[in-house]
């Protein structure tokens, strides 16, 4: 249940606690980062941060969509959550996004029990496909760390077929799974906002189900005021207020800025992102190599004392 869930209690926030964190961690790396840099505009501002992230969500869409085998829209909206919930605690200069895109499909896919391989996942990458399985293996534990492990994800989905059953028991609406296909589009448009973030996925679903009546011109007032909440009045305004706010959101989703500036902005998150997070990095290399030395040094000392004690067995 949403309402007892971590999702509800560790990862639904107000819009200011949302520009809060983003701006706090974004001014948190430029002073770790930035000591030795005078010009502080040689580092992404929050606004430039959230422009990048916006170009690769709309990346983490289409590359669901264009995923063989098809994959389930739950499996997108669950990598939208992990992927929006990382970039609350961490600066795109951090950690790449293009590198943690992939990192939260193949996480989504596992969690919601979309069956498939590393390879079988990595076939749909275009470029290298074996330093991908290598990013996307070696973030895995990452990305659940920054989670904290709150992997279950409450999507929309499940409430809207509910709304859409108890619309076919209670309302005079003819064939009510037409609204299906404005569903689906205003749940693709309300991931790339913060909607997840701040609203309940049944607030999303009725702002869903709503809109899509809108658009085929049939009116649900009736079923909402009368129906859903005939005996609690008490909930029907703030549910309101919600559904009209998310509704906002989705139609009021900003344009993105022309290829140039995305470009521009690209070339400079290469230029201060932190590298020791960069996996063509030389220092990347050698820390990963010194760690791969550390662990098999670990596993010859257990060795050893795995011998030593069959002495005395």
């Amino acid at each position: 249940m949403y309402a007892k869930s971590t999702q509800k209690r560790n990862w639904t926030l107000t819009a200011d606690e949302l520009i809060n964190l983003r701006v706090k961690h974004n001014q948190e790396f430029i002073a770790t980062n930035g000591a030795h840099i005078d010009n502080q505009s040689y580092f992404l501002n929050p606004f430039e941060e959230s422009i990048l992230l916006r170009q690769y969500e709309l990346q983490l869409k289409e590359f669901c969509k264009r995923f063989e085998p098809p994959m389930p829209p739950y499996v997108l909206g669950t990598a939208f959550h992990y992927f929006k919930r990382f970039y609350l605690y961490n600066s795109t200069m951090n950690y790449h996004p293009k590198e943690i895109l992939a990192t939260c499909v193949y996480l989504a896919s596992k969690t919601e029990e979309f069956n498939i391989s590393i390879q079988q996942f990595v076939s749909n990458v275009k470029g290298d496909r074996n330093k991908a399985m290598e990013i996307i293996l070696s973030n895995e534990l990452l990305l659940m760390k920054e989670l904290n492990f709150n992997l279950t994800i409450h999507n929309p989905f499940r409430p809207i077929e509910g709304f859409l059953i108890d619309i076919k028991t209670r309302c005079d609406m003819q064939n009510p799974d037409k609204l299906r296909k404005g569903i689906d589009e205003f749940l693709e448009k309300s991931f790339l906002t913060d909607c997840c973030l701040i609203y309940s996925p049944s607030q999303i679903a009725l702002a869903a189900v709503l809109h899509a009546a809108s658009k085929a011109q049939e009116n649900l007032d009736a079923y909402v005021t009368d129906s859903l909440f005939a005996n609690s009045t008490q909930m029907l305004k703030p549910l309101i207020e919600a559904v009209r706010k998310i509704r906002s959101m989705v139609k009021n989703i900003p344009e993105m800025p022309d290829k140039n500036t995305i470009k521009a902005l690209e070339k400079k998150l290469e230029r201060c992102r932190n590298q020791n997070f960069n996996p063509d990095a030389e220092v990347y290399k050698q820390r990963q190599l010194r760690e791969l030395n550390e662990e098999d040094e670990d596993t010859n000392d257990q060795d050893v004392s795995m011998m030593s004690t069959s002495n005395f067995e």
